[in-house]
């Protein structure tokens, strides 16, 4: 199974400036939050991003923060771990679209009758990196798991203060049903073609 640009948002957590100084190769993720940014603004995707108490641990690193705005994205800043528990599945779906009060009388022969409005279906592949990968990155994505999300978790673009918390991490995400990708799988299949209209601005940002 391959990601589809279609089906896709991208949720970034809590790269925060006082956290992101102590996140184990914080350079290296970082820039790959950026470039999963700016693709996805390319690509027209949604993107969301969340803080943890950002009185507290500052609001996004400038370089993201500019990457976000130029994609539109919102922020939600949380006091939970899990952006789920400040409500982040529900801003991933679409609201749902109401029947017309009065509509079908089941009295009217078939073919008279309207059919019911179909609900509209929201993107429902999330990809999804962040900082710290143990705590606030894998609780936000088991709850999209258990909410019945397709999570996809950027492992290059995630990490925590040490290594061994960061690969921890990874393992139970795995365990729980999370695809791992990298930066790079992200981009070619968001693309699936070198023909693609935005294939040249993509490249650009993976050199």
């Amino acid at each position: 199974m391959l990601l589809d640009a279609d089906d896709s948002q991208l949720v970034l957590v809590d790269y925060q400036t006082r956290l992101m100084p102590v996140i184990f190769e914080n350079e290296i993720v970082l820039a790959n939050a950026v470039r999963l940014a700016r693709m996805a603004e390319i690509l027209l995707l949604p993107v969301w991003a969340t803080t943890q108490s950002a009185d507290k641990l500052g609001p996004s690193m400038p370089a993201l923060q500019a990457a976000l705005e130029a994609a539109e994205a919102k922020t939600l800043d949380k006091m939970h771990f899990s952006a789920v528990a400040e409500g982040l599945a529900d801003l991933l779906r679409p609201p749902v679209r109401q029947a017309p009060q009065g509509g079908n009388a089941r009295s009217l022969p078939k073919h008279l009758q309207k059919p019911a409005p179909e609900q509209e279906e929201g993107k429902s592949t999330i990809v999804i990196a962040g900082c710290e990968a143990h705590v606030c990155l894998m609780q936000t994505a088991l709850d999209l798991l258990e909410e019945e999300f397709d999570v996809w978790v950027v492992t290059d673009a995630c990490s925590s203060r040490s290594e061994r918390n960061r690969d921890a991490a990874f393992d139970r995400l795995a365990g729980a049903g999370a695809e791992l990708v990298t930066t790079e799988m992200v981009a070619f299949e968001w693309l699936r073609t070198a023909e693609h209209p935005m294939f040249k601005e993509i490249h650009a940002l993976l050199k």
